[in-house]
């Protein structure tokens, strides 16, 4: 069975620099892989009309309790797909570029709760290392390539986070460190 290694946070933390940096450690050592990336992995992200996909939407905010519901729907259905992929592939490593409680924390602020257990829940496998990297939103807004979201968004999806982090057992790195840095926290962390 591959190692799962699951890095999450809120948008603009720096998730997709330390996927390629570990991506590259990897190769460098010879070691295979699989990358996941669990919004591109969605069934409703599959089911998506190509000429949506092409357009530059924004990032949903807000959604009605049906909408919220089909997000719910579509994670179960995602987490089983997930179960039947883990047991198909033939690497040494797993590495998700958000997972799927990033999936959760989006329903969660959606349904405006602080914070919801989701049925499906009960079927995300657990990751052999889920690492969480936290960044203040403000310092996240201050950055070039800052999310469409703006600070609000940012920072009652880091209050869901906080209060979920044990239940998922994330080792919480920070993530206003340099990026070789908290490279370098991952490695140790999956060495030991």
């Amino acid at each position: 069975m591959p190692i799962l290694l699951s890095i999450s946070g809120p948008d603009g933390s720096g998730k997709s620099t330390q996927i390629e940096l570990l991506k590259n450690c990897l190769r460098s050592q010879g070691k295979s892989f699989y990358y996941f990336h669990a919004v591109e992995f969605s069934i409703g992200n599959l089911c998506q009309k190509p000429k949506v996909k092409s357009q530059n939407i924004g990032s949903v905010t807000k959604a009605n309790w049906l909408k919220i519901q089909l997000r719910k729907l579509a994670l179960m259905i995602d987490t089983c797909r997930f179960n039947r992929l883990l047991k198909k592939l033939k690497v040494d490593y797993i590495i998700s570029d958000r997972y799927f409680y990033d999936t959760v924390v989006n329903i969660n602020y959606l349904e405006a709760e602080l914070p919801s257990k989701i049925f499906a829940e009960k079927f995300i496998p657990w990751p052999d290392f889920a690492f969480y990297l936290k960044v203040d939103p403000e310092k996240i807004m201050r950055r070039e390539r800052k999310p469409d979201q703006g600070l609000e968004y940012l920072a009652a999806k880091e209050k869901i986070y906080a209060q979920r982090i044990e239940d998922w057992d994330m080792m919480v790195l920070d993530g206003e460190k340099d990026k070789e840095e908290i490279f370098e926290s991952i490695i140790s962390k999956i060495k030991d």
